[in-house]
Order: C-alpha cells, then sequence, then structure tokens
C-alpha cells in the first residue's frame, strides 16, 4: 500500500513554506492596517525587504489617489467578506506604479475571532497591455475598414463622372482598388520592427506602386532623398494620389517615352514632407487641362486628407509636380 513519505513539518510549517516560496506577493495585516507579514513574492514585487515593510501601515504600496480603496477592503473584512480578484494599482519602493490583482481574505484566530487580513496580489501588467493592445487594435482595424469603404464609395462617384462606357468604368475602377491593394501588401511585407507601428516608408510605397510602370519599356525612373514615413491612416489616400501620377505618367508623360526620365526628389523640411515630381523627355509637349477630371478631385480630396499643397509647372519639354505633405498627418 502506498503511504505518504514520514516528515517531520507541522502543517503550518508546511503552510508557511509554502507561501514563502509562492512567486505571488503574499501578505498579512492587522485590522489597523499594520503589515504583519511579507514574503518573497512581496520583496519582488514590490521591491521592499520583510525588515523595511512589516510593521509599516499598508498604504506603504497604496499611491494616495488609491486610498480610498483601502477603507473598502477593510469594511468588507470586517463584515467578513472575501474580495477577488480586485484590479487596481499598486506602487513600488522606487516610486513607480504597478497593476495588480488583489485577493483579499479575512484572517481569524482559533477562537474565530476575526484578527486581521491576508492580501494575495499579482502582477497582471502583461495581462492588462495585451488586453489594452487587442483593444487598440481592433479600434485600428474598424477605423481603417471605415476609411476604406468610404474611400471604395468615393472612387466609384469619381470613376462614374469619368466613364464613358460600363466597361470602361470597371478598367478605371478595378485598376484604382489594384492599386490600394499593392500599398497595403507593401506595409504587410515590412521588416518586424516597422510593421509594429503600422508604417512604411515613401520610398518603399513609391517603388511598389512605380513598379508596373517601369517594368513596361526601359524609362528611368529615379528616386533620391530623404524619405518619411507613411502611417496606415493616411496610406491609403497617398497611394491612390502617387498611382495616378503614375498612370497619367504613362498615358500622356515621361513613362510613355523611351527617352522620358522621371526623377523623384524627397526632403523633410520642418514639420512638412516634401516631394518633387519631375518628368522630363516627354512625347509631346503637355499643358494644363482646360476641364477638371479625375486626376483633379482626387487631388482635392487628397490635399484635404493629407493637408498637402500641390503645385504644377508645366514647360514645353518638362512637368514638375511640386507637393508637400504635413508630416505628423503624414505618418498616422
Amino acid at each position: 500500500m502506498n503511504t505518504l513519505p514520514h516528515t517531520s513539518l507541522e502543517p503550518s510549517a508546511w503552510l508557511a513554506a509554502i507561501i514563502e516560496g509562492s512567486e505571488d506577493a503574499i501578505v498579512s495585516k492587522s485590522l489597523e492596517g499594520k503589515i504583519l507579514s511579507w514574503n518573497s513574492g512581496a520583496q519582488k514585487l514590490f521591491g521592499y525587504s520583510p525588515q523595511e515593510a512589516i510593521g509599516q501601515p499598508i498604504t506603504l504600496i497604496i499611491p494616495e489617489d488609491r486610498r480610498h480603496e483601502e477603507d473598502a477592503i477593510i469594511a468588507n473584512i470586517k463584515a467578513g467578506i472575501m474580495t477577488r480578484h480586485f484590479e487596481t494599482v499598486r506602487k513600488r519602493k522606487d516610486g513607480s506604479l504597478i497593476d495588480v490583482s488583489l485577493t483579499i481574505s479575512p484572517v481569524r484566530d482559533a477562537t474565530g475571532r476575526l484578527i486581521g487580513a491576508s492580501k494575495v496580489a499579482r502582477d497582471i501588467t502583461q495581462s492588462r497591455r495585451m488586453a489594452e493592445q487587442r483593444q487598440l487594435i481592433l479600434h485600428e482595424m474598424n477605423h481603417r475598414i471605415k476609411n476604406l469603404f468610404m474611400l471604395a464609395n468615393g472612387l466609384v462617384a469619381l470613376c462614374r463622372r469619368e466613364a464613358e462606357t460600363i466597361d470602361g468604368f470597371a478598367a478605371d475602377l478595378q485598376s484604382r482598388l489594384v492599386a490600394l491593394a499593392q500599398a497595403h501588401e507593401a506595409s504587410a511585407r515590412l521588416p518586424q520592427e516597422d510593421h509594429r507601428t503600422g508604417t512604411i516608408s515613401l520610398r518603399d510605397l513609391l517603388e511598389t506602386i512605380l513598379k508596373p510602370f517601369e517594368s513596361r519599356s526601359n524609362q528611368r525612373i529615379e528616386i533620391r532623398g530623404t524619405h518619411a514615413m507613411i502611417g496606415p491612416r493616411s496610406l491609403p489616400s497617398i497611394a491612390l494620389l502617387l498611382h495616378e501620377l503614375a498612370t497619367n505618367s504613362a498615358k500622356y508623360g515621361a513613362l510613355r517615352s523611351v527617352e522620358g526620365l522621371l526623377r523623384i526628389e524627397m526632403a523633410i523640411i520642418g514639420p512638412r514632407v516634401r516631394l518633387i515630381w519631375a518628368e522630363t523627355g516627354l512625347p509631346a509637349p503637355l499643358s494644363a487641362p482646360l476641364t477638371k477630371g479625375f486626376g483633379t478631385r482626387l487631388e482635392t480630396m487628397a490635399t484635404r486628407v493629407l493637408n498637402a499643397a500641390i503645385h504644377r509647372d508645366w514647360q514645353p519639354d518638362r512637368l514638375v509636380i511640386d507637393m508637400s505633405f504635413d508630416g505628423e498627418t503624414l505618418s498616422f
């Protein structure tokens, strides 16, 4: 028959050993709020040694703006009520704050007389951060989806005004939605350190948008300068704007000509991000359009969303588009 191994330890000694070895902070206090015991878990969590803590008021680890909680806890203890998983904030020896979950139980002597309380405190900083991060991700996903639906709705309306046939409308809308998908795909392929922040560099975005046009022939595309980072909320609008510029260049400008050259210069000047889009080697002289088309309406929308300024310089043999964006807006 199996039997328990012989031990000389009393049950109270076993209990003391379990408490001392616990990773949780286990503290006992009197009804007056004076600390009576302090295990190694409490020392690890709060930074005070047993010699420093025992005999001190429990308010030693309670922030001033949380002192009212102790009155409620004492009231429950005197009523014989156990408090389970009470999430709050406590203070370490170095003054830093820590999120904890408290379980508070009445302590009685052998006669049943209430003599104090025991507290078990567990560090929930990591779990709380994870919960906050989940909420943030859900909020951000909701915001992005809402933005994309609004943007897609705007694209349908804009393409409809320009379309002469149903097939033309479908092809035009599809190409612009593909541009959005490519921009988001580029964002998903970011290195881990960038992916955590949800940003993509302006250079990476330009290269992604221009790659299909560059591969059609031997046109030269140069991208130079200091690039900024684009946040997830600004990404759809600026991706559409740059895709529109690239599409127009392929239809009428430098990306249509074998001799064509597209130079893009980027710079950060104070709070603004400047991008100069210069096309040379045009197949034919260009001039400002007489009517406002899709591109103009898209620019108006992008200017409002991105807090941007866009200026075009039409010359017989070249086109220069000088754009500037608010850096803070761009990074969102």
